[in-house]
């Protein structure tokens, strides 16, 4: 870009110089126009033409001169013009900018709820590592205390029975317990054992009364896994049927439930109960004996 710049200054250098030394040979003009002139006179077989043909020759002479004087100004003004590119600015658009990636992530689906005769609502999964128990309530007992076992299925306003879902199969298991509540509850605890048979371990849980009603808590005590809801201060249980239901894994293949167990203790404005039962299979001919 330098060396260019010096080539056109250069080259305006020599056309200024040789503008300003050029000088009009203003003799040799007039002599042309004289010969012209002086042409008219001539005998020979030009002296024929019209006088007006001679004229026209002078004024096509004058104003080609004239003509390349005014070439030659416009030349030396063209040459002598600064020709430095006009300095432009071109506007870029700023890059889009990218939004942030998300940092939230949607919570884990729970696992599918086998249906057990009612609508259930999946328990929040438990802490890793679960409280000892539950906060004490001046008309229950804590939610790690283990409830006395009885075989009892109906008393005072409990009617209950319990079941391995259906829906079980060789390394997953859900234990459904059947309330039944002949009256408006104003207490009620319901604790659910599972025997450690081997790689037993919490795969969720769920009711079918409303989760804001109850505390939920799981545990290993005693060689069961131990699951317990209890009714919290305030709340009551409408008068009906309901289910609570443990779900866990277990090693590899038909799992014996005849050591689980469950235990509920509930109470009304009348009257209060304890029921609880097994999971046992019954025996196809026990009924005739």
């Amino acid at each position: 870009m330098t060396m260019q710049r010096d080539v056109h200054d250069e080259l305006r250098a020599r056309l200024h110089g040789a503008a300003e030394a050029h000088e009009p040979n203003r003799a040799r003009i007039l002599a042309r126009v004289e010969r012209g002139m002086a042409g008219e006179d001539r005998a020979d077989h030009r002296a024929t033409r019209p006088p007006l043909w001679g004229w026209a020759r002078i004024v096509g002479a004058t104003a080609a001169v004239a003509g390349m004087l005014a070439v030659g100004g416009y030349a030396v003004a063209s040459a002598v013009k600064d020709d430095t590119p006009t300095q432009q600015t071109v506007a870029v658009s700023p890059a889009p900018v990218e939004s942030p990636d998300a940092t939230s992530r949607p919570p884990a689906s729970p696992k599918p709820t086998p249906s057990s005769g009612g609508g259930g609502k999946q328990e929040p999964e438990p802490s890793s590592t679960p409280p000892k128990s539950a906060p004490s309530t001046p008309s229950a007992p804590p939610a790690a205390t283990v409830l006395p076992g009885t075989d009892d299925t109906e008393d005072g306003p409990l009617w209950s029975d319990g079941s391995v879902d259906p829906h079980s199969n060789d390394f997953w298991a859900q234990s459904n317990i059947t309330l039944k509540a002949s009256e408006q509850l104003t207490e009620l605890t319901v604790q659910l054992k599972i025997a450690q048979t081997g790689g037993v371990s919490s795969a969720g849980a769920w009711r079918s009364l409303p989760e804001d009603d109850f505390t939920f808590t799981v545990e290993e005590k005693d060689g069961f896994l131990v699951y317990t809801w209890l009714l919290k201060e305030g709340r009551t249980v409408p008068k009906g049927e309901w289910v609570f239901a443990g779900q866990y894994d277990h090693d590899r293949g038909g799992r014996d439930a005849k050591d689980d167990r469950y235990a509920i203790t509930g109470k009304s404005q009348s009257q209060e109960g304890s029921v609880g039962g097994d999971f046992a299979a019954q025996d196809a001919d026990e009924g005739d004996s």
